[in-house]
């Protein structure tokens, strides 16, 4: 009897021991584990490592974010679905207004968060009033495309151009739910440039057409005019068509007949968007012998000088350009001018670097070279040899005033 009493006591004993045990890991990860990242500061860390070339570290930030917002949206979707099928709710039927209302009133906090965090993201009238509209839109934002675009930088700095593209199409199929409006843009070059370094040329070609042909209105406009003249269908012209296709037409003439400088006093065009795709495109055609080069180099040039001379203006009221007068400290009148007023300013020393200015100069100039229009042409070469600090595109313009020749073809862009 007193053994098995003995027994007892000893068997308690352990139960209790194993009972604190366990309360004691417990309390001990609650107080001492760490709390779940969240997936915004886990692109944030990514892309300090990817600035510091620390690539694999980013990788797996950049995967961390991705696998962590969806689960995060996959619970808060759950949520959702629970509170959705609660008998009280489904009698409520599909208004989305009556069915936030009783989430607050009864406190169903984690589906009131669902579909604040849903509020957040897209417009609560994009929803239309409508539940199950509201619970689809979780299946877009399980997705990141942030992160599937910097896992295609990792794969392009580290030389895997196809899983590169890869990343780039995938992020920009979801484009539409990225927080930067530009984000898309941005891709669009990003996989231009790809084709390029692969050197698929057409693939290259189609993509810069692509952002003109959906950012470029004037372009647009201008191009469908003029293919309504060569059809002779032009006499009910919409009105954008029309106005395009005269201010196309009126660059195009003042440029052969009087020179850039006389375009850029009359025309002011502040497109960035497609400035580069204009540039990349018109050194493109310049190089590989095209005929169309003229047209692209043209728009990139005035893009490039309006974003110059409205930054002036910016900084001073009354600074003009214009090919009348005498000039003066707020007033120039041809391009050396513009770009001695210009120098004064860091940010447009900068923009002017980053846009290859002088450089989009010069194959303006040898392509209307290319075209017949030596006095142009040579307009642009002398302006870039008064300018040193051009570089390269100065000593090129100096050798083609001593002896004018045909820009090399090559097979790279």
């Amino acid at each position: 009897m007193m053994k098995e009493k003995t027994n007892n006591n000893f068997a308690l004993s352990r139960l209790c021991a194993i009972i604190f045990l366990v309360i004691f890991i417990l309390i001990s990860s609650s107080l001492f584990a760490q709390p779940v990242q969240p997936w915004w500061l886990s692109l944030e860390q990514g892309k300090q490592k990817f600035r510091n070339a620390d690539y694999g570290g980013a990788l797996m930030l950049f995967e961390d974010a991705r696998r962590d917002r969806r689960a995060m949206y996959e619970q808060m979707e759950r949520d959702l679905i629970n509170f959705l099928s609660i008998a009280e709710v489904r009698r409520i039927g599909d208004s989305l207004e009556h069915i936030e209302r009783f989430s607050v009133e009864r406190r169903y906090t984690a589906a009131n968060a669902a579909l604040q965090e849903l509020y957040y993201r897209y417009p609560k009238s994009s929803f239309f009033n409508s539940a199950s509209s509201a619970l689809s839109a979780f299946n877009k934002l399980k997705n990141f495309p942030e992160a599937e675009y910097w896992i295609g930088e990792v794969y392009r700095i580290e030389g895997e151009l196809p899983l590169a593209l890869s990343q780039y199409r995938k992020a920009y199929a979801l484009r539409d739910i990225a927080e930067d409006p530009r984000f898309g843009l941005s891709l669009q070059y990003k996989i231009a440039d790809i084709h390029r370094i692969r050197q698929e040329y057409n693939d290259f070609e189609k993509e810069l057409n692509a952002i003109i042909n959906e950012f470029d209105s004037l372009w647009v406009n201008s191009n469908k005019a003029q293919a309504s003249l060569i059809n002779e269908n032009s006499s009910n012209l919409p009105h954008e068509q029309a106005s395009a296709g005269f201010m196309r037409k009126g660059m195009t003439s003042i440029l052969h007949e009087y020179g850039i400088e006389r375009v850029l006093e009359m025309y002011r065009y502040n497109n960035t968007a497609v400035e580069q795709a204009h540039r990349l495109l018109g050194f493109f055609y310049v190089v590989s012998g095209r005929g169309s080069a003229v047209s692209n180099l043209l728009f990139a040039f005035l893009i490039q000088n309006t974003i110059i001379i409205e930054e002036l203006t910016r900084q001073q009221f009354d600074f003009r350009f214009t090919v009348v007068g005498e000039g003066g400290q707020n007033q120039v009148n041809n391009l050396s001018q513009l770009m001695d007023a210009a120098r004064g300013s860091a940010l447009l020393r900068s923009y002017i670097e980053t846009s290859e200015y002088y450089k989009t100069a010069y194959y303006l100039a040898a392509s209307l070279y290319r075209d017949g229009n030596l006095t142009v042409a040579r307009s642009l070469w002398t302006f870039l040899a008064s300018q040193p600090t051009a570089g390269e595109w100065y000593s090129r313009a100096v050798t083609q005033l001593r002896s004018p020749r045909y820009e090399p073809l090559v097979e790279r862009p």
